[in-house]
């Protein structure tokens, strides 16, 4: 901060603005260089991440909604049963004109029954189909998550290797940024 206050530094961060500012050696600038760039492609897996969770909740809510619309139409299916044994029931107590109303309506009840249970159907198979839909994101979301963590872990690599000037350690660096790559590309290809 401009003189009101104290901004600290992490070591990694004291390092780059050295190498920016003062030149470095190669080793310090490749190393600089390959941070801001797994900074980057870490912040878009993190988007794309974000974005595949967020598809995922959307089609779980749809797949309620359609489940919630299918156990309404069991309630009325249920419900023109029920109207309909007390027009069977009638149907056996009474005589005449009264018994043929009653025989008509049994007729109509079953006929009704029967476009609400082809309706109910179609809701769960679309509650179904939402549900393998938010399935499918949420695979492709741990994807993105785990390149994302991936890449995290070859940033704070970097800078320990950046510190400690131990070369070998690039190997952890390299391994960890091509793991968190392949992730991202399962991801991106929905594997």
């Amino acid at each position: 901060m401009s003189g009101h206050g104290f901004h600290v530094h992490g070591p990694h961060d004291h390092e780059v603005e050295h190498v920016a500012q003062h030149g470095g050696d190669s080793f310090t600038s490749r190393l600089a260089v390959l941070t801001a760039v797994l900074s980057t492609v870490g912040a878009i897996f993190g988007y794309m991440g974000g974005h595949s969770q967020n598809a995922a909740l959307l089609y779980k809510n749809e797949a309620a909604i359609q489940k919630t619309s299918a156990s309404n139409q069991w309630n009325y299916y249920q419900a023109k049963s029920n109207k309909q044994v007390i027009a069977e029931l009638s149907v056996t107590l009474t005589q005449g004109e009264d018994r043929e109303k009653f025989k008509q309506a049994i007729d109509r009840y079953k006929k009704e029954k029967e476009e609400i249970k082809v309706e109910a159907d179609k809701l769960e198979e679309a509650a179904k189909e939402a549900d393998h839909h938010s399935e499918l994101e949420m695979h492709v979301h741990e994807r993105w998550a785990l390149a994302t963590t991936l890449l995290q872990i070859a940033i704070a690599l970097a800078a320990i290797t950046l510190l400690t000037r131990k070369r070998w350690m690039l190997v952890g660096v390299y391994g960890s940024t091509a793991l968190g790559v392949v992730a991202g590309v399962m991801g991106y290809l929905h594997l």
